[in-house]
């Protein structure tokens, strides 16, 4: 792996509550995007993504993706 490429990516929520936001997240050890967010609110709840099919890469020539979609699963009251 490059250590020299980037060490997060933009997540866009293409759907649910938070539809149209985007979040900074790492990636996994392996370099992988992670398959599923879990995003915290300051209203006793989180919600739960899972990675969809669109991934956006930027012009260097870095294999690992700029951006990446997800998918909302669900709604978790705490």
């Amino acid at each position: 792996m490059d250590t020299s490429s980037a060490s997060s990516y933009t997540a866009k929520l293409i759907d649910g509550p938070l539809e149209g936001k985007t979040v900074a997240t790492a990636f996994l050890e392996t370099g992988d995007p992670r398959p599923r967010l879990e995003l915290n609110t300051d209203k006793g709840k989180h919600y739960i993504y899972t990675r969809g099919a669109g991934l956006e890469f930027g012009a260097d020539d870095d294999d690992r993706p700029t951006a990446v979609e997800y998918r909302f699963v669900e709604t978790v009251f705490d």
